[in-house]
């Protein structure tokens, strides 16, 4: 039974791990979508991308 909590704890870490790797989104970002508009903005920077799903990257970074 503990080698299978080892094995479960050490499974829930790689994934949080994984996932904060291939994620572009920092801690600011928080897209919300304008269904009038069909568009998603930032309400931390106010970055807007047209798009049908919620952005995985922060515009922020972009220079224009």
């Amino acid at each position: 039974m503990p080698v299978l909590l080892l094995l479960l704890a050490a499974g829930v870490f790689a994934y949080f791990l994984w996932r904060s790797r291939h994620s572009g989104l920092t801690r600011d970002c928080r897209w919300r979508q304008d269904k009038s508009h069909g568009i998603w903005r930032c309400s931390f920077c106010g970055a807007e991308i047209t798009a049908l799903d919620q952005p995985l990257r922060c515009l922020k970074a972009r220079d224009p």
